[in-house]
């Protein structure tokens, strides 16, 4: 009851045919496989991003009056637009 045989993927092949066209099919699946590059190539550059993030040893934090200014960054992997941010001044403490 679950099994397709072969009448019924022509018939679903040809039924996919009338609907879309067989002047769009090659576009479709061109797009279709720019899109899964596109896929592994980023996934593949967030491990590699990820491995090299992860230092081996953790850092020791900064004395407070010697931190460097933190960076923010608009997008990941984004250097053009990066800025240094000033930190805020604690003005409570006595």
């Amino acid at each position: 009851m679950g099994k397709l045989g072969p009448t019924e993927i022509i018939l679903i092949l040809v039924v996919i045919i009338l609907l879309f066209g067989a002047k769009k099919l090659p576009d479709m699946a061109r797009s279709l496989g720019k899109s899964a590059r596109i896929l592994k190539s980023e996934a593949k550059a967030m491990k590699s991003d990820d491995q090299q993030s992860a230092p081996a040893d953790p850092p020791h934090p900064a004395p407070q009056d010697q931190a460097a200014p933190r960076t923010i960054q608009a997008a990941p992997g984004d250097v053009t637009s990066s800025r240094p941010v000033a930190e805020p001044t604690d003005t409570t403490k006595r």
